[in-house]
């Protein structure tokens, strides 16, 4: 059975598939931060990673997201959930497809939880 940090993982998720960035960045803490592995760098604040969202949804397409082996632990008004992420879609015409061990940390606000990190970084395929 999924708890709340997967359950709100997956609301995150269902949310980057559909490219809603309003619903994506009310599960973001106003300090949220996150890493962008195409351009290489830290975005930290909600500002800063919906600007980037947004500018990321004119550029991909067809994206369907899933995680494997969800594992959460919370500690009082914060908690971590870690998985495997795989994903696939469409960026500026070319298929993309990504495998990446990911970590969320989570805070409760106003008695919701809302994602403070997300951190998934692809691994290369093994040959």
């Amino acid at each position: 059975m999924a708890g709340q940090l997967e359950d709100v993982t997956r609301e995150l998720l269902s949310a980057l598939d559909a490219l809603d960035v309003d619903r994506m960045v009310q599960i973001a803490t106003d300090d949220a931060q996150g890493v962008d592995e195409i351009s290489r760098r830290w975005m930290r604040g909600r500002n800063e990673l919906e600007g980037y969202l947004r500018q990321l949804t004119s550029a991909v397409a067809d994206v369907h997201t899933e995680i494997r082996d969800p594992e959460e632990r919370v500690w009082g008004d914060v908690g971590v959930l870690t998985c495997w992420l795989e994903q696939s879609y469409t960026m500026d015409g070319s298929a993309q497809q990504v495998s990446a061990p990911t970590t969320l940390v989570f805070r409760q606000e106003g008695g919701a939880w809302k994602i403070a990190l997300f951190h998934s970084i692809p691994l290369p395929e093994q040959h």
